[in-house]
């Protein structure tokens, strides 16, 4: 990535400012997303749950997640668990996020169930318990991040509103930050913007965890 004497940030393939060639990039991701089936979906929600868990196990301390929803790695299909349904059941205390009112850094709330979600501001279910404060997560041991796509420096794509590149940088020191990923957005090199957030690892249906930064 290279900088313009006026600040724009530019992507090295023809000098496409950043925020440009991201757009196609996340709308092909989407696309992909969408078309994979119900069994699909299953299929990596289940295997992921199998890498996550035992990723969890050995942290003492709070997990903040991200309630995954419709092609979201990790969402609740057929005959699974939801992500973090399955870091509850297996006894560990779970963080979600609240989108503030204003953009800022993501609030947070315990989870205890489906029970307790309730719509959102951007339509989209969250906990309706008690909120913490955007520092909360700073009390996490491990810290699942959404995203649509992470490369090989451990920078990631994600849906352009900029909520986790203003959270990510509240995690308390020695804190893994892992994003669950399908094994094919796991990219070589992704475009990258300075406020963008590395993160420390990615976490594949079927390669698992893979560190990529000391994040």
């Amino acid at each position: 990535m290279t900088a313009r004497a006026d600040g724009t940030d530019r992507s090295p393939d023809q000098g496409v400012p950043v925020r440009d060639a991201k757009r196609p990039l996340r709308r092909r991701l989407l696309d992909a997303r969408a078309e994979r089936s119900p069994d699909a979906r299953a299929a990596v929600t289940a295997a992921l749950i199998e890498h996550v868990l035992p990723l969890a196990a050995g942290f003492r301390g709070p997990v903040a997640c991200y309630l995954p929803v419709g092609a979201e790695p990790g969402a609740l299909g057929s005959g699974t668990v939801a992500l973090p349904d399955a870091l509850l059941a297996a006894g560990h205390e779970v963080l979600l996020p609240i989108v503030p009112a204003e953009p800022g850094p993501l609030d947070w709330t315990r989870y205890s169930g489906r029970e307790d979600l309730a719509p959102g501001p951007l339509g989209i279910r969250e906990p309706a318990g008690e909120r913490l404060g955007p520092g909360a997560i700073s009390s996490a041991a491990l810290v699942l991040v959404p995203a649509l796509a992470v490369d090989r420096r451990g920078l990631r794509l994600g849906r352009g509103g900029g909520y986790y590149d203003r959270t990510l940088p509240l995690v308390g020191p020695g804190t893994t930050t892992a994003v669950p990923l399908h094994d094919d957005e796991f990219l070589d090199e992704i475009p990258a913007e300075p406020h963008d957030v590395a993160v420390g690892a990615v976490v594949l249906p079927g390669t698992g965890v893979v560190h990529v930064s000391s994040r």
